[in-house]
């Protein structure tokens, strides 16, 4: 039998055809456009998510024998607005989890809702890129539009829609839309008052590995699948933790994609007290912790393509290992604002230290290097919560480069280990596929049996110490700018 992953990322979509004992058989991806209106803000047309699929998957399986194709599993960009109608139409572009308009909304809901109010009600305070924030600035900027909505969902859930005709939702998704009581699993009817939402007009919620129904017959001929079944799946983050085999009580996996996270995986409900860390569902039926920085190896594409002019820059070698954690200079990695922990829309992607002597090569290392600092804060914020993280698993696409496992490792002070599948989002739902048609009995049994380490990165207590002291200047940085932040937004 055969399953089939599906990765709906910010940029692309990735496709992997799996065979019960975990080969990736194919996989293939296919991009699509974002759009920018205004400055600060992301959105998507889920038309074009849907294109991807309708391409990619008849292309996927086509080689195979479609009929063995037993289960569908999407993991998706969390957070997304996606808003339809009565008859089911998108109503507007979908506002995704990078956009930064409604700094106004999520000012509202933690200083006057108040914070205490909202981690009572989900266990979460607002940040910029969650959902119900864009629906109170919807309520308030585009009041037609909102007139309109009939269902609310995220972006892996219009997939789902789109296969099986269900407005469905997993408890991973859903934890970041500021709408769920994370900890009693259900829809929070305090949150949905203050939007102004109905039952109607939310998602049926599911288990990420609950088969939520099978693909509707004309989309089965259409795409060249059986009438499969599909699993409700997971948010990006959750699902490449089941992926990376992050299940269970004391995981940790580190992923430096589009976005960055520390995951910190549990089977007992947890928060942040300070709400510095996002407290999550997570796809194998238990919880999470999570600090999430808005742009990671994505910093390193805009230096490449934006600033080099270069497709791509793959001189790595020119950044000579005996001058990390000596870099004179810095890089703050907030390019579209910043999630955890300091939760600040105005904040902005600096270089600091750029002197006549500055080349392009300790510009690149400064990237890598800021990205792992901020990685850092969200692993202190763990610490002082007394969590202990002794190694991690890493994945995504900086993962990739084994220069920046090393700063990552070093600046971390921890072991990172690769596992032997790189397609962390879209493997990891396809093993939640593989548990809902019944292969194997759960998420962490599937983890165990399929994960596989191929690789540790190990810190160097030297390098570890020289980048020590980098990050006590690095930490005084973002302080010293904030109020100038404010001023140039």
């Amino acid at each position: 039998m055969y399953y089939l992953g599906i990765d709906l990322g910010t940029s692309a979509t990735k496709f992997l055809l799996v065979d019960e004992k975990g080969n990736i058989i194919k996989e293939l991806t296919k991009e699509y456009d974002l759009i920018f209106p205004q400055p600060g803000w992301s959105e998507q047309l889920p038309g074009d998510w849907w294109k991807a699929c309708t391409e990619g998957i008849p292309e996927l399986v086509r080689d195979i024998d479609a009929s063995q194709i037993a289960g569908i599993g999407c993991g998706g960009q969390m957070h997304g607005l996606v808003a339809l109608d009565a008859q089911d139409n998108v109503i507007r572009p979908a506002i995704l989890w990078n956009d930064g308009r409604t700094f106004e909304e999520v000012d509202y809901l933690n200083n006057v809702i108040g914070k205490d109010k909202l981690s009572e009600y989900t266990a979460n305070i607002a940040f910029a890129g969650f959902t119900a924030p864009k629906i109170l600035w919807m309520k308030k900027n585009e009041p037609g539009n909102y007139a309109k909505i009939a269902k609310i969902m995220l972006p892996k859930d219009y997939i789902n829609f789109m296969l099986t005709g269900v407005h469905c939702c997993d408890y991973s998704d859903a934890s970041g839309m500021l709408l769920l009581d994370v900890k009693n699993k259900k829809w929070s009817r305090e949150m949905m008052d203050i939007c102004g939402l109905n039952d109607s007009q939310m998602p049926q919620l599911f288990e990420s590995y609950e088969v939520v129904g099978t693909v509707k017959p004309e989309i089965a001929e259409m795409l060249g699948l059986p009438q499969a079944k599909v699993v409700a799946g997971a948010g990006d983050n959750a699902a490449a933790a089941v992926g990376t085999g992050t299940v269970g009580a004391g995981g940790s996996n580190i992923s430096v994609g589009t976005s960055g996270t520390l995951f910190i995986s549990s089977d007992k409900f947890g928060v942040d007290p300070n709400n510095a860390l996002h407290s999550f569902a997570h796809a194998d039926g238990g919880y999470h912790l999570m600090g999430c920085m808005l742009s990671a190896a994505s910093c390193n594409h805009w230096f490449c393509k934006q600033i080099l002019q270069a497709e791509k820059f793959t001189d790595q070698d020119q950044i000579k290992e005996e001058n990390l954690g000596k870099n004179h200079v810095y890089f703050l990695p907030y390019l579209m604002g910043e999630r955890s922990p300091i939760n600040d829309t105005d904040a902005r992607g600096t270089f600091t230290g750029i002197t006549m002597d500055t080349t392009r090569y300790d510009m690149l290392q400064a990237v890598y290097e800021g990205v792992a600092f901020a990685m850092r804060d969200s692993l202190e914020v763990a610490k002082s919560l007394g969590i202990k993280i002794e190694r991690s698993n890493i994945c995504g696409g900086g993962a990739k480069s084994a220069l920046w496992r090393k700063i990552d490792a070093n600046v971390l002070g921890i072991p990172l280990d690769m596992v032997k599948t790189e397609q962390g989002p879209g493997y990891g739902a396809a093993i939640l596929a593989m548990v809902g048609t019944g292969l194997y009995p759960s998420v962490q049994a599937a983890c165990d049996d399929l994960v596989e380490i191929v690789s540790t990165t190990e810190p160097d207590p030297e390098l570890t110490a020289l980048y020590d002291e980098a990050y006590k200047k690095y930490r005084e940085i973002y302080p010293a700018l904030k109020p100038v932040f404010k001023k140039i937004k």
